[in-house]
């Protein structure tokens, strides 16, 4: 028994030692991983945030291309029919949107909601304008009656998703 005892003076501190010593190191390591994780997450914050500011930029800029009154004016042509005109617009409004469908991989999910509601909307507004009007009519009465509506709603699609993206944007400030 004495014997046994003699072990268990020695043996005895040497665990505590060495489970304090390994609790310490432990908990150092760990803390040490978090901060190399905050640091590589710092960095990638800095490095795309730069770039989500600019898919941002470039959908607002998507946004105002499609407007309607920047849209009527680059599209509309003298001697256009709204038949064509319609064609035209739709076909302008598509080739934007697929020029800039990448964007959605560096803004929110609803954002990127926001602005394909927008141009369903906007979509929407002109086919619906272009049903009640006549085919052979001059585009000019087609522009008329979407700018119209577009009075009428108060609100144009696309500032909707301005207004949205904006807001985004001072969340990230």
């Amino acid at each position: 028994m004495p014997a046994i005892l003699e072990i268990l003076k020695y043996t005895l501190p040497a665990l505590v030692v060495f489970l304090t010593a390994y609790l310490l190191i432990k908990k150092f390591l760990e803390n040490d991983q978090k901060l190399k994780k905050l640091d590589l997450m710092y960095k990638n914050e800095q490095y795309l945030l730069p770039i989500r500011l600019q898919a941002y930029e470039r959908l607002v800029l998507f946004m105002e291309r499609i407007s309607p009154e920047s849209l009527l004016m680059r599209v509309n042509r003298q001697g256009m029919t709204s038949q064509q005109l319609h064609s035209e617009l739709i076909s302008t409004i598509r080739a934007e949107f697929e020029h800039n469908l990448s964007q959605q991989i560096y803004v929110s999910g609803e954002s990127w909601e926001v602005i394909r509601n927008a141009r369903s909307n906007l979509i929407k507004i002109i086919n619906e304008a272009a049903k009640s009007i006549e085919p052979e009519s001059p585009s000019l009465k087609l522009s008329q009656t979407i700018l119209e509506t577009i009075i009428d709603n108060e609100n144009s699609p696309t500032n909707v998703a301005i207004d949205y993206i904006k807001k985004e944007i001072k969340v990230l400030f």
